[in-house]
């Protein structure tokens, strides 16, 4: 422990104090606050009463319960500041109900989406998911809306609690998940039944091979349940996934890739309706956008002039015009990919899903770059894969339009951006810049971060802090050190910015109410609880 009256060797910069760190056994996405401090031991640019923040994450349902914490002066989930009268910006909307600006809102309504057809089309659905992945089955795949149809309904099982990560119980909620599938299938007035399952996804994020191979057999066993219930009742099954992640679990250099692919998914039809065609013919490959299309066009149903993807069933003159109950199963995360080496699905034991492979039609699907509204040559996501599968069509994603607004300059001249340095220069209080720190995440990028460092440059503002969230997903070791340090360095260039506060993204961007983990960001941002940097320079020198 630092003795209160010796002065910290190294207050400069954060990275080293996040490498010693790594050195003590912490990594990037739990990784404890650390704090920037001053030569006395005092924090340095925590937020305070008045100041402006600038949130320039992207993604929007993990960010809603920090900004709330921070900005609703009725907050009463842990105990927090009274008074902080923040400006507030947010980077797009996270939630409707939040005291926030807006900088980049949507740019209209996602119409006629999958459940919403099936809605206006009076029949029943179930969306099925455990709570990690409730955000994608409900706001994400209707539109980013959190619109509930008429007819829509949400089950949604509840994660396994009491585990600081999922590498600890690799099964998750699976086996609850199924056996709502499973009674969802058996319950007439149900017309479609959409589920997930979320192990490979979640446990492919963490550095453990034995638990990733035993959440990629869960779903492998969850999936022959459902297969044998829908043979059973006479079911028509489809099987897909929205994006890549552990079929390529290996860096080319042989260091482990924790992050999503670029790789295509699985399209599986599995018709066991009793008036199924003695052939079904599909195209070959598509992308996601395909499976609105394809799904309504099971049901005889066509689809509405905004869905421009195509349905991959091919023409056939004998095929039937509808089918009787549909399920669409989505195995988040589960791509595909020919090589062995690296490939944690291909060397997992996964005999139904290579029996429904083997055995029914299928066709590869796009789920990444352009394909799923991102920048050309990026991996994909959850949150662009469940939007495409339920939109229909593709939609450019948020940070496309904010990389162009960057690119054509409409960045520095965005209204709500000047708002918050004009209000911190009239009240000559701080500007902070919080979000992830990440050359690519879905929740953002800091080349955005960069845009808003020159933006506060350009105004005369003194005095900018910066509180950087990491968490390596498709990141090598050690990124967070290298991304924070790369900050610090355009900071010193642009001669603007401070990086005060760092913490893994565990703590800040829950999305389950998780109080106890926002809490402890909440605190390091406010009060500077924290590691102060010095104290790893003082260990490690």
């Amino acid at each position: 422990m630092r003795h209160p009256n010796r002065i910290p060797k190294d207050v400069s910069s954060l990275g080293p104090a996040i490498r010693a760190a790594y050195r003590a056994g912490q990594e990037d996405e739990a990784l404890e606050p650390i704090i920037k401090v001053d030569a006395f031991g005092k924090p340095l640019g925590r937020i305070g009463s008045g100041d402006a923040v600038i949130f320039y994450d992207i993604r929007g349902e993990r960010e809603i319960e920090i900004t709330r914490s921070l900005t609703d002066p009725d907050f009463s989930r842990f105990p927090a500041a009274k008074g902080l009268n923040l400006h507030f910006v947010t980077m797009i909307e996270y939630d409707p109900s939040l005291r926030a600006d807006v900088a980049f809102a949507q740019d209209e309504k996602v119409a006629n989406t999958l459940a919403e057809v099936l809605s206006s089309s009076g029949l029943r659905l179930a969306k099925i998911a455990e709570s990690e992945k409730a955000a994608h089955i409900g706001f994400f795949m209707n539109g980013k809306s959190d619109t509930v149809f008429p007819g829509e309904e949400r089950i949604i099982v509840p994660s396994p609690e009491g585990v600081f990560n999922y590498d600890q119980k690799p099964e998750m909620s699976a086996a609850s998940v199924a056996d709502e599938i499973l009674r969802k299938m058996g319950d007439p007035q149900v017309r479609v039944v959409i589920a997930n399952f979320a192990n490979v996804d979640v446990v492919g994020h963490i550095e453990n091979r034995p638990a990733v191979a035993r959440a990629v057999e869960t779903v492998d066993g969850q999936l022959g349940r459902v297969v044998s219930e829908a043979d059973r009742r006479r079911v028509t099954l489809i099987v897909t996934a929205d994006h890549g992640t552990v079929e390529e679990w290996l860096y080319p250099d042989g260091l482990v890739n924790t992050g999503h692919t670029k790789n295509p998914v699985p399209f599986v039809l599995a018709d066991f309706s009793p008036d199924r065609p003695a052939a079904i013919d599909l195209r070959p490959s598509g992308e996601l956008a395909d499976v609105a299309p394809t799904v309504l066009d099971l049901l005889g149903l066509p689809a509405p002039i905004e869905m421009t993807g195509r349905s991959l069933l091919a023409e056939r003159p004998d095929r039937p015009t509808k089918r009787g109950k549909i399920v669409l199963l989505i195995l988040d995360g589960w791509g595909m990919r020919n090589d062995w080496e690296g490939n944690l699905i291909a060397q997992s034991r996964t005999p139904n899903f290579d029996a429904l492979w083997t055995r029914f039609p299928h066709a590869l699907l796009e789920s990444s770059g352009e394909a799923v509204g991102l920048p050309p040559g990026t991996v994909g996501n959850s949150e662009a894969g469940h939007l495409h599968l339920g939109a229909g069509r593709r939609i450019l994603l948020d940070r496309v339009r904010i990389d162009r607004a960057v690119e054509d300059r409409s960045f520095f001249s965005n209204e709500a951006f000047l708002r918050a340095l004009r209000t911190a220069m009239e009240r000559r209080r701080a500007l902070h810049l919080m979000g992830i720190i990440s050359h690519y995440s879905s929740h953002g990028t800091i080349k955005h971060l960069f845009a808003l460092l020159k933006l506060a440059r350009d105004a005369g503002l003194s005095e900018v802090y910066v509180h950087g969230f990491i968490g390596r997903r498709g990141e090598k070791p050690e990124s967070g050190a290298i991304y924070v340090e790369k900050v610090e360095d355009m900071c010193r260039s642009l001669g603007v910015g401070e990086v005060v506060t760092v913490l893994g993204r565990y703590w800040a961007l829950d999305r389950e109410e998780n109080w106890d983990r926002v809490e402890k960001a909440y605190r390091a941002l406010v009060y500077g609880e924290g590691t102060p940097a010095g104290n790893f320079s003082d260990q490690n020198t």
